[in-house]
């Protein structure tokens, strides 16, 4: 691993940012708008339920949790189509550039990008609603990392999609979250869904979060072993991911299709 290589991408989406203040907004003009609308909506819900607070704090403080997941997959794959759209990704591929140096710079970006929308969604659900996500305690940490590390796996798993299938497939990335949210008991516990959602929601590493902050909030416990497995799968993903793009992405060059990727897509 070349240091100089994965800071020259980190660099390049940088400058790419810093001049372009459509770029820079939309980093935290979504988290804005979730934390405001969501922040409402479970102030409502607390005047009308019981355990009102306990309501606004697990419902605003998971959609503060998911929204850093989506960032986090988001800063993977976007970096990813500006490369596409600006017709770099040959380019890219032709320098020494290595396969894991990429993937680990378009980490790093995810980490900036994803933490500022966290940092904004803190800062906006303290002011306007009297909420801390940091009542968690010492337990955020591994919450954050985990969610962090499930939303670098989906976005590697996303450019391995958008590397098989062309720049036409980009739609078939964005919904991922939206997919998968169901099945990982953002605003319910788990035991309400059928069983075989259940069995699904077992193999998916934000599941254990989710059900994990709404012990801790309403319980006052939580399964360390638990979050133990969600971080080990996390973990796995991410590794999984990495081999699936580089599988993908050796396939791609020896067919040539790399050499062509500005088509709009290609078998």
């Amino acid at each position: 691993m070349n240091i100089t290589r994965i800071s020259a991408i980190f660099l390049r989406y940088f400058y790419l940012v810093r001049g372009n203040f459509q770029r820079l907004v939309q980093m935290f003009v979504w988290a804005t708008f979730d934390v405001i609308l969501w922040g409402f909506i479970t102030k409502y819900l607390g005047g009308v339920a019981e355990g009102g607070i306990a309501a606004v704090s697990t419902l605003l403080g998971a959609i503060m949790l998911w929204d850093f997941l989506t960032r986090a997959m988001q800063g993977v794959s976007t970096p990813f189509l500006e490369d596409v759209w600006a017709r770099n990704l040959l380019n890219m591929f032709a320098s020494p550039l290595k396969q894991g140096e990429y993937i680990i710079a378009l980490a790093a970006i995810s980490v900036c990008t994803s933490l500022i929308g966290l940092v904004v969604m803190l800062v906006l659900a303290y002011a306007f609603f009297g909420y801390s996500l940091f009542s968690l305690g010492l337990m955020l940490v591994p919450f954050i990392f985990t969610l962090f590390l499930s939303g670098i796996a989906l976005g590697i798993f996303a450019t391995s999609v958008l590397l098989r299938l062309g720049p036409s497939s980009e739609w078939f990335i964005w919904p991922m979250p939206v997919v998968l949210s169901p099945f990982v008991g953002i605003f319910y516990p788990i035991s309400v869904l059928p069983q075989w959602m259940q069995a699904v929601s077992r193999v998916l590493p934000p599941t254990y979060v989710f059900e994990g902050m709404r012990a801790a909030l309403l319980e006052g416990q939580f399964s360390i072993s638990s979050l133990g497995i969600g971080l080990g799968l996390s973990l796995g993903y991410v590794a999984l991911a990495y081999v699936i793009f580089v599988r993908t992405y050796r396939k791609a060059v020896k067919s040539g299709a790399v050499a062509r990727y500005s088509a709009e897509s290609f078998s």
